[in-house]
């Protein structure tokens, strides 16, 4: 799934899908992308359980899997908590240097 969310242009596919369900044709379209390269990416996403896909005649519909997302949000979740407390820190540390500068101006 990680590789899959590696390649930029499938990020991009991911991102559009946000919006909605969309075409194969329509995807390729927004993203200034052939058609068959957009199917492979289509492929790739649908196959680590990041998107699914709906036919409707001869043209297949696309949109965002939810569940497929829940172990990349899990994942970077504990960056999040990482940054977050680094955050926390930095803003003490500039806190402690404000009250250092304000008591040497005083004094």
């Amino acid at each position: 799934m990680f590789n899959a969310i590696a390649e930029p242009q499938r990020r991009r596919i991911l991102a559009l899908l946000l919006t909605g369900e969309r075409a194969a044709t329509e995807i390729a379209d927004t993203l200034a992308l052939a058609a068959s390269p957009t199917s492979k990416h289509l492929r790739v996403l649908r196959e680590v359980g990041l998107v699914r896909v709906r036919e409707q005649g001869r043209q297949r519909y696309y949109a965002l899997d939810a569940h497929g997302l829940r172990e990349v949000h899990e994942w970077t979740g504990g960056f999040a908590r990482f940054w977050s407390e680094s955050f926390d820190r930095l803003e003490e540390y500039v806190r402690e240097l404000q009250q250092t500068k304000g008591g040497d101006a005083d004094g």
